[in-house]
């Protein structure tokens, strides 16, 4: 088997393919606005030709590139380029301000290669154990395990579990429609036989996440951010490098268990890392003034997210974050299904895709330290040309999965509501979660009432089951506990 994954990954079709993948993503994540669930959503269509390996990794290289490119606008303009180079801006924007600003992007590279390999690492250690796991699941784990995922929505619903809650719905009933998997009735197709196979997802990921984002983009379509300063000098220097081995390894672990959590993202993984590397921090007063302690944690964290996010995607088919969703779709596309038997009948595909990310990771650091200069003019490419860009390849990417113009259509109703989603500040990750879980909960809810012949006592017959309701109620009501434990301290205060 290990011959039949070095056979293929190393290829000149593979590495030209993962190579460009993450030159890809890390322009889309430098660019202020491009997120990398929009880069991803948009090359997407890009690999509904290929075959699974090459158009896995392709996406693979373009999420790896997007989360660390979003550092080069947070430390050159103090505008992250992703939501997850947030908290690098708070340290990464006083190095640019004291002329140092090659030397921060250079320890953001190295600590985001060191991040994304140790979550590499535990993706190849924990996946396979895990869906071992798994392969014990029937209908009733299933369902909780769908239940636990949906419930996720609870802590990422933003500033108002409502809207959230309200949106995830959302996607559940969406997922309703088409022909019912049980009794082979069709439900909720309004009579449009193009909504006999169900609501297809990957346009609606591409309105919501691209599409949405090239509406709000047009706001300010005349306006240019501009780099006042030369990178120079990138290679850390002997202080950094003691920093940056000291605690990129340790903010890498707790982005991988992070990005295990389903819904949490590299946002929440780099701010949990800044937060920890101050908390131990002999000088934690100096956070926020420009130390190089402040750009390797969260950059740690941020790309240590991305091999945890694709563990539960991977094992059983829920996704860690709306990346995993978009490559649950890409998978699906090319007719495998994310889960326990992904690692039986498809071994060869699975660790190559383990080996692809190292060296995404791998190509990643080269082109972030050789090609700096390259990707900080990228940041003055005026929106009037991007934007009209983004439009051609939602609609082009849209068309392509079905060649149907009902999903242009389908995309282009879900941008509009995106956009004032977005105005609304209503995250629109819980709708995508809701979408891909739906189907998963329904199915295996009524499996499992078959099995046991209409007793709702099935699900609670076995430990794992009791570990997934345990799972789901403490994610439930962790809300509630952080909210009353605030108010307490203000009343305290």
């Amino acid at each position: 088997m290990l011959l039949e994954v070095l056979n293929n990954v190393f290829t000149i079709q593979i590495f030209l393919f993962i190579i460009m993948g993450v030159f890809t993503g890390i322009c889309i994540g430098s660019l202020p606005g491009l997120t990398a669930t929009m880069g991803v959503a948009l090359v997407l269509p890009l690999t509904f030709g290929m075959e699974a390996t090459p158009g896995i990794l392709l996406l693979i290289g373009v999420y790896v590139g997007a989360i660390y490119g979003g550092s080069i606008s947070a430390i050159l303009l103090r505008t992250p380029g992703t939501p997850a180079a947030a908290a690098t801006a708070l340290d990464g924007y006083e190095f640019s301000k004291r002329g140092e600003s090659g030397r921060a992007l250079g320890i953001s590279t190295i600590s985001s290669f060191i991040g994304g390999v140790v979550s590499v690492m535990a993706l190849w250690l924990i996946s396979p154990q895990l869906a071992k796991l798994a392969l014990r699941f029937n209908a009733p784990e299933f369902f909780l395990l769908a239940v636990f995922g949906l419930s996720i929505i609870a802590s990422i619903s933003g500033n108002s579990l409502a809207k959230g809650v309200l949106c995830g719905g959302l996607g559940i009933a969406l997922s309703f429609m088409g022909i019912d998997s049980i009794t082979g009735y069709p439900r909720f197709t309004f009579g449009n036989i193009n909504l006999l196979s169900g609501m297809s997802f990957i346009p609606v990921m591409i309105g919501l996440f691209a599409m949405s984002q090239a509406f709000s983009t047009v706001e300010n379509i005349f306006t240019a951010d501009e780099v006042s300063q030369k990178v120079t000098k990138v290679w850390p220097t002997r202080s950094d490098w003691k920093v940056i081995l000291k605690t990129a390894p340790v903010s890498g672990l707790i982005g991988t268990f992070i990005g295990i959590v389903p819904g949490a993202g590299a946002e929440i993984g780099a701010f949990v890392s800044y937060s920890q590397a101050k908390r131990f921090s002999k000088h934690p007063e100096l956070f926020g003034t420009g130390i190089p302690e402040g750009i390797a944690a969260p950059e740690g964290g941020n790309n240590g997210v991305t091999g945890g996010a694709l563990i539960p995607m991977l094992t059983m088919g829920v996704p860690g974050d709306a990346v995993a969703a978009i490559l649950i779709g890409a998978l699906t596309v090319q007719g495998l299904q994310p889960g326990p038997l992904l690692f039986t009948e498809h071994t060869t595909l699975v660790y190559s895709i383990f080996l692809g990310m190292f060296i995404a990771n791998v190509t990643m650091l080269i082109l972030g330290l050789s090609s700096l200069k390259f990707f900080v003019k990228i940041l003055s490419i005026p929106k009037s040309i991007l934007t009209p860009m983004i439009f051609v390849l939602c609609v082009v990417g849209s068309y392509a999965i079905n060649t149907n113009f009902f999903d242009v259509g389908i995309m282009l109703f879900f941008g509009i509501i995106g956009y004032f989603m977005q105005k609304a500040d209503v995250s629109v990750s819980p709708a995508v979660l809701g979408l891909i879980l739906g189907p998963m909960a329904e199915s295996n809810f009524r499996r499992a009432l078959l099995m046991s012949e209409g007793s709702y006592s099935i699900f609670f017959a076995s430990p794992i089951a009791w570990v997934f309701l345990i799972l789901t109620i403490f994610t439930l009501g962790m809300p509630y506990v952080t909210s009353f434990l605030k108010a307490r301290h203000k009343n305290i205060a």
